[in-house]
C-alpha cells in the first residue's frame, strides 16, 4: 500500500515589528505602504532605525508586566516570547498552566542575540572599580534564553535549539523545523528569529562596514534595487514565529500554508562580508530549494529578496536570480524599503510578509525610482524568499497556500 503524502503546514504565526503587533496591524502596514523609519542621533550624525510603533511597544509591555521573570530578559527574547506565544495561541497549542509537551520543539535564532544586555553589562563592567558584575549577566546574555524562555512561555518540552547563522539564522531555524518533523523527531515545531540591534554598539558596528544608509531625514532611507547605486543598509528590529507541523494530503485544508522546499547554499568568502558578484550562495540555495518541487511546480510567482540595500548585496542577489531563473526571471519584492534590515529575524519577517500576499494578492510597490523589471501583475500562488549572511551562507524557502 503506497504511503499517503505529508506536508509541512505552517499551523500559525506570529509576529512583532516596526509595521505591527499582529496579523492586522501589520497587513493594514503593507497596505499602506508607508516605511517605518525614524531618525535618531548616534554619534553626532542622525540616523535612520526602524523601531516598533507606539501600540507595538504598549503590547510588547503588557507581556513583560505579565511576568516578573520577563524584565530582566534581553529586548530580543522578550520580542521571541511575543511572537511565539501569538504563532502557538494561533495553532490552538498554548493552553494555560498546563504540562509541558515533550512533542513540541523550539529552534528560536538570532545574529546579534542579547546586545541590548551585553552592553548594559560591559558598561556596567567598564565603569565599576572592583571588576564585579550583577550575577545576572552571564545567564541573561547567552544565546541559549532565546529558545529556553520561549518553551517556558509556551509549553514546550521537547528539544530547545537557540542558533546563529547571521541573517540566514530565522530560515535556517525554519530548515531544521522541517527536518526534525520529517525525521519524526518532533511532533510540532516552533521555529523562527529574532533581533533587537538598535543599540549604540550595533549600529556603530554596521557603520564600521560602510553600508549604513546616510539618507537622513527622507521617507525612504533604506533602498533596495535604487536606480541611484549606494549603500542605504538600515537597522530594524523585531520577531516572528512560525508554528509547523507534519499533515497528511487527505487531512489539508484549504487555506493552509505549506513550507514546500527550502534550499541551503555556501560559498567560500571573498570579503569580510562573504559574497561573490555572481551571488554563487544564492545561486546554490535556491536550485538547491527548487530541486526539491516536482518538475510541475517549480513555476515561482514571486521572489522576495534579502537585498539589505547595499550595494555589493543588492546585486549579486539579483545576479544570482537571472543566472538561475534566465531573464525571465519571476516577480521581485522586499520588504526591507519599510522595515529596514533586521539581521537574524529577517528571513521570518519575509516569511511573514509572503503569508500577507498570499492572502491578500497584493504586495506594495517599490515607489522609489528602481532597477527592477516590470511584471504584470498576476496570481500569486508559488513566493520563494531568500536569506543571506556573513560568512558566505545563504537559505532560500518555498512557501504556497492549498
Amino acid at each position: 500500500m503506497e504511503t499517503e503524502k505529508k506536508y509541512i503546514v505552517i499551523k500559525g504565526s506570529g509576529a512583532i515589528s516596526p509595521l505591527g503587533h499582529d496579523a492586522a496591524s501589520t497587513a493594514a502596514a503593507y497596505t499602506s505602504g508607508k516605511p517605518a523609519f525614524s531618525f535618531i542621533p548616534h554619534d553626532g550624525t542622525l540616523t535612520p532605525v526602524a523601531a516598533l510603533p507606539i501600540a507595538a511597544e504598549q503590547k510588547l509591555q503588557e507581556l513583560i508586566q505579565s511576568n516578573p521573570y520577563y524584565k530582566q530578559l534581553d529586548r530580543s527574547v522578550q520580542l521571541a516570547i511575543y511572537a511565539a506565544c501569538q504563532a502557538a495561541t494561533e495553532a490552538g497549542w498554548l493552553q494555560e498552566d498546563a504540562p509541558a509537551s515533550d512533542d513540541l520543539a523550539v529552534n528560536i535564532g538570532s545574529s546579534r542575540g542579547a546586545t541590548g544586555l551585553f552592553e548594559h553589562h560591559f558598561g556596567q563592567y567598564r565603569q565599576g572599580t572592583d571588576g564585579s558584575l550583577s550575577s545576572a549577566a552571564s545567564p541573561t546574555t547567552t544565546l541559549g534564553n532565546l529558545s529556553s524562555w520561549v518553551a517556558h512561555a509556551v509549553n514546550a518540552g521537547g528539544a530547545q535549539i537557540s542558533h546563529s547563522i547571521t541573517c540566514s539564522t530565522a530560515l535556517m531555524a525554519v530548515a531544521n523545523g522541517v527536518a526534525w518533523l520529517r525525521a519524526g523527531m518532533a511532533g510540532r515545531f516552533l521555529a523562527g528569529g529574532t533581533e533587537a540591534p538598535l543599540t549604540p554598539f550595533t549600529i556603530a558596528q554596521m557603520k564600521a562596514v560602510g553600508i549604513y544608509s546616510k539618507l537622513a531625514n527622507q521617507p525612504y532611507p533604506c533602498q533596495p534595487y535604487a536606480a541611484v547605486r549606494q549603500n542605504t543598509f538600515t537597522l530594524g528590529e523585531g520577531a516572528a514565529v512560525f508554528a509547523l507541523e507534519q499533515v497528511a494530503q487527505s487531512a489539508l485544508k484549504t487555506g493552509n500554508f505549506i513550507v514546500e522546499a527550502v534550499g541551503l547554499g555556501f560559498e567560500k568568502i571573498v570579503s569580510k562580508t562573504g559574497i561573490s558578484a555572481e551571488g554563487i550562495n544564492f545561486q546554490k540555495s535556491m536550485r538547491h530549494a527548487l530541486s526539491q518541487l516536482p518538475e510541475q511546480h517549480r513555476t515561482i510567482d514571486l521572489i522576495i529578496t534579502h537585498t539589505p540595500g547595499t550595494r555589493a548585496g543588492d546585486s549579486a542577489e539579483l545576479a544570482a536570480i537571472e543566472a538561475v531563473f534566465g531573464t525571465d526571471a519571476p516577480a521581485i519584492t522586499t520588504n526591507k524599503w519599510l522595515i529596514g534590515h533586521t539581521l537574524g529575524a529577517s528571513g521570518a519577517l519575509s516569511l511573514q510578509y509572503a503569508l500577507h500576499i498570499l492572502r491578500a494578492q497584493q504586495y506594495a510597490p517599490v515607489p522609489y525610482p528602481n532597477i527592477l523589471p516590470a511584471k504584470a501583475q498576476k496570481h500569486i500562488s508559488r513566493i520563494l524568499i531568500n536569506a543571506a549572511g556573513f560568512g558566505g551562507n545563504a537559505a532560500s524557502l518555498v512557501v504556497t497556500r492549498v
